[in-house]
């Protein structure tokens, strides 16, 4: 996967915005491939899905905790991405409490499925998911790729946890440096 570009997708987001008013000041923002990674160097995690208990409890969580750590081995900014849609990103990275990870949405998994990380999960009433991985993107071009070993779609309920931590990314930061 390194020196791949990442494929050009829009993401549906919600942006806040304070002359909308009322209890809900958000608006729907078109966001592109290239408005997130072009010209800077991110730290991008996927995962399953929002409200997930591996997801939830620790590897969201760990790279909130390590973003600082992250940022000064040269990254610009730490993404956590699901195929989940903007209101269930926003209302997860809500619940968690987290101050520093900022949450894409993709979902229609329209990136994640151009990614080659699409799976089927139906059997668990999830639909259509991400694998577990995570990357270094530098100006749109994946530096570093991290997988969850055993890729599977329908029919096992397997959710490892073993490469995509923030400790491993901050190994190859520190190495790569």
């Amino acid at each position: 996967m390194e020196d791949r570009k990442l494929p050009d997708v829009v993401f549906k987001t919600r942006v806040r915005d304070e002359s909308i008013g009322g209890p809900n000041p958000f608006r729907w923002q078109d966001k592109t491939t290239a408005a997130y990674f072009a010209g800077k160097r991110i730290a991008v995690f996927s995962l399953p899905g929002a409200f997930t208990p591996t997801c939830s409890s620790k590897q969201c969580p760990a790279y909130d905790a390590l973003y600082a750590d992250i940022l000064k081995l040269g990254i610009d900014e730490v993404y956590c991405i699901s195929v989940n849609d903007a209101f269930v990103m926003f209302q997860w990275a809500k619940n968690l409490g987290l101050k520093n990870v900022k949450f894409i949405p993709d979902g229609s998994g329209h990136f994640t499925r151009r990614m080659g990380m699409l799976i089927n999960k139906e059997h668990l009433g999830f639909g259509y998911r991400s694998w577990r991985y995570s990357m270094i993107v530098k100006d749109g071009v994946i530096e570093k790729w991290f997988e969850e070993p055993g890729i599977n779609d329908a029919g096992t309920d397997e959710d490892p946890y073993e490469v995509t931590d923030p400790e491993t990314m901050i190994t190859y930061l520190k190495s790569a440096a």
